[in-house]
């Protein structure tokens, strides 16, 4: 690094955390973003710069969901063993939320103290961090249709990647969901160690493939993949029977893990953390207690206690999201405990501008649990018309209730959970964020 770099750096560094401290000093937020774009601006290479004083590596954690509980529970084993790790913990991913994560763990002239760095990385933004980074791991959960204003199909979100990661060192490790077919024959592309994680449980198959399913076509050839299960849209166990592509060997047996969150989609994030830190040479046994123990992440199945009651947040901002969302709901309440449901649907930035996506969301499995339903956010009546179509002719017990503005309808809600039950709540990431700021008097970002 020339003195100009350091300098550069340092000043660059300074300017971030005085803005932070201003920032939470007048409570506006938790700082998670402008500070990192202040600092870019001082020094473009900021996150090169920084990233390169990570003592043991950089891991990048990718996909379109789970990548905030997969980095926390990660983040979580590696701190048991001692290690200090550097977090984009609010789910700022983008490369200003990068730099500020970065600059949290640094001193005012610029050294920074991490062993680690976990960064959740937003899928499209990918190949522009590692035009900076040169990470240890890279870690692909998933990819689904999210924000397709903003980003488009999944085949050309996995074409990026492979162009990517393909020049990068052989000695990166990379780690792929092989239930996934499209990042399953990315990985058998790539010239580095490819190792992949799965489920390997037929007996978690769904009944039928939902109406969210991305693709079912060989990313090989273009055939009809051949199906012998579903477990969450696209992801499956399947073959091409038009060419020799099929799903690759895992590396991980799911069925000896544990598991404490709900939904099938966290058993994924679970077993992509655990293999990350089983190639980290971490023993098994302690994953595994980890794991035992571990807590939700913000907004993610997290649960708060509000008013006497109990309340869990379930982040739903796609169809595949919120089908899962929906049918971790449908287990709970087959236990006696999800009447009441809260929606809540924005259309900011944070979320993506196009909300037509609701409409390939299985709401209708929803409103078969009958119960109440109160409805709000930026796009309230969207959401309500989705749920009045979901009624079909026929009578179901399910109460529909509008609220446009979000602390009635969090009132409301509340009010028709009964005592012994938890109100769940389904927010788009910008309503999450606001939810949580009504119900524990903090903003996150």
């Amino acid at each position: 690094m020339s003195l100009i770099d350091k300098l550069r750096l340092s000043l660059s560094i300074g300017a971030a955390k005085i803005v932070t401290k201003l920032v939470r000093l007048s409570r506006l937020g938790a700082a998670s973003v402008l500070p990192g774009a202040i600092a870019l601006r001082l020094q473009p290479q900021a996150l090169s710069l920084l990233s390169a004083q990570i003592k043991r590596g950089v891991i990048l954690i990718v996909g379109t969901n789970g990548k905030t509980t997969t980095s926390l529970l990660l983040r979580t084993i590696l701190e048991n063993q001692g290690w200090r790790v550097a977090h984009n913990a609010t789910g700022a991913n983008l490369i200003n939320g990068l730099v500020t994560a970065l600059i949290e763990n640094t001193n005012l002239i610029g050294k920074l103290q991490a062993d680690y760095a976990i960064l959740e990385v937003d899928e499209n933004v990918l190949p522009l961090v590692l035009r900076n980074c040169q990470p240890q791991f890279i870690l692909g959960l998933n990819l689904f249709r999210d924000q397709l204003d903003r980003y488009g199909e999944v085949d050309t979100i996995s074409q990026k990647w492979q162009q990517a990661i393909a020049p990068l060192p052989t000695e990166t490790k990379v780690i792929l969901n092989a239930d996934d077919p499209t990042l399953c024959h990315l990985g058998q592309q790539l010239p580095q160690k490819v190792l992949f994680f799965g489920l390997s449980e037929p007996e978690a198959y769904l009944d039928e493939i939902p109406h969210a399913v991305d693709s079912t076509y060989c990313p090989s050839c273009g055939h009809s993949l051949d199906y012998q299960g579903v477990y969450l849209s696209h992801l499956g166990d399947y073959n091409c029977p038009q060419c020799n592509f099929s799903k690759s060997q895992l590396a991980v047996n799911s069925q000896e893990w544990p598991q404490i969150l709900i939904g099938i989609y966290n058993k994924y994030n679970t077993l992509a953390a655990g293999l990350v830190a089983q190639e980290m040479g971490i023993d098994t046994a302690l994953i595994y207690e980890t794991v035992k123990n571990f807590r939700a992440a913000f907004g993610r199945a997290e649960e708060l206690t509000v008013g006497g009651k109990q309340v869990r947040i379930l982040l739903s901002k796609n169809p595949v999201g919120m089908n899962e969302t929906i049918r971790a709901v449908k287990d709970i309440h087959q236990q006696g405990g999800a009447s009441t449901k809260l929606l809540v649907l924005n259309d900011r930035t944070p979320d993506g501008t196009d909300v037509s996506w609701i409409w390939d969301v299985d709401t209708e499995k929803l409103l078969e649990l009958g119960g109440t339903i109160v409805v709000s956010g930026d796009r309230t009546y969207d959401m309500a018309l989705r749920l009045q179509y979901s009624q079909g002719e026929g009578e179901n017990n399910c109460k529909l209730i509008i609220k446009e503005d979000l602390q009635e309808a969090i009132t409301t809600a509340l009010e028709h959970t009964p005592e012994h039950e938890t109100l769940h709540i389904l927010p788009t990431y910008s309503a999450m964020l606001e939810v949580r700021g009504l119900l524990t008097g903090r903003k996150i970002l």
